[in-house]
């Protein structure tokens, strides 16, 4: 009783540390893009919007409530409509056919599990031929989609492999197969999102040291670092959960 009672506390505070610190982070973002922009101020507050039900999306899913699928809906519509509108059209149908649709497979998939108000769902585990598996198919995913971004990249970077490129890549492969793992209720989901944010900090760490007008990655390293606070935590969570 007394190591679930400290468990708690200690949710509790790293909780409102990691929402508190998104949250911060998201408003000043959001704050200075508003006092240089000359135009598109309300889609600014709305992209504001739906990156912090991202962010509430991250927390709830970390600590197994069912309220991710609900703030994920909003974060993931908001994000593919603004990529849409910004003609990142790759992006926009990531987030809009498949994001969007597992918004709705993870809340049905949750509550078959057993997950509702105050409850988590009973998590699982792949079993050690299935991580092989996925681990392979993660691997063959990441390889080709490196050499289809390497043919679209228009950086000068001398290496042999592009780093940015790389991470770009294997972010992307990690989102599609954590999402997935996510939506059913899998304990592996959180290497996947390890994986995510690690990737992503070293790519933006990648486009802040080519140097120019860059320093807006900064803000993006400091915004992933707490995702990956988040997702250890949520790591530690899960492997409780998935027993």
């Amino acid at each position: 009783m007394i190591d679930s009672a400290k468990e708690e506390k200690f949710n509790r505070w790293f909780n409102a540390f990691i929402l508190i610190g998104m949250a911060v982070v998201m408003i000043l973002m959001t704050a200075y893009k508003l006092s240089t922009a000359e135009s598109g101020k309300a889609l600014l507050v709305v992209a504001a919007v739906g990156s912090l039900c991202g962010i509430l999306s991250t927390v709830c899913s970390a600590n197994g409530k069912i309220l991710t699928f609900l703030f994920g809906f909003f974060d993931v519509t908001i994000y593919g409509v603004m990529c849409l509108l910004g003609a990142k059209y790759g992006n926009a149908a990531l987030h809009l056919l498949y994001f969007l649709p597992m918004q709705f497979v993870g809340f049905f998939q949750w509550r078959k599990r057993g997950a509702g108000s105050g409850e988590k769902p009973r998590a699982r585990r792949l079993t050690s031929g299935q991580r092989i598996l996925w681990g392979l198919v993660s691997l063959a995913a990441m390889a080709a989609l490196y050499f289809v971004l390497l043919a679209f990249d228009k950086t000068q970077a001398a290496s042999v492999v592009k780093v940015a490129v790389l991470m770009d890549a294997f972010s992307t492969v990690c989102n599609i197969v954590g999402q997935l793992l996510l939506s059913t209720a899998y304990m592996e989901q959180w290497f996947f999102w390890i994986g995510v944010n690690v990737s992503t900090i070293i790519m933006w760490v990648s486009t802040l040291s080519q140097g120019g007008d860059t320093a807006y990655a900064s803000i993006y390293i400091i915004k992933y670092s707490f995702y990956l606070l988040n997702s250890l935590n949520g790591l530690r969570i899960w492997l409780k959960l998935s027993k």
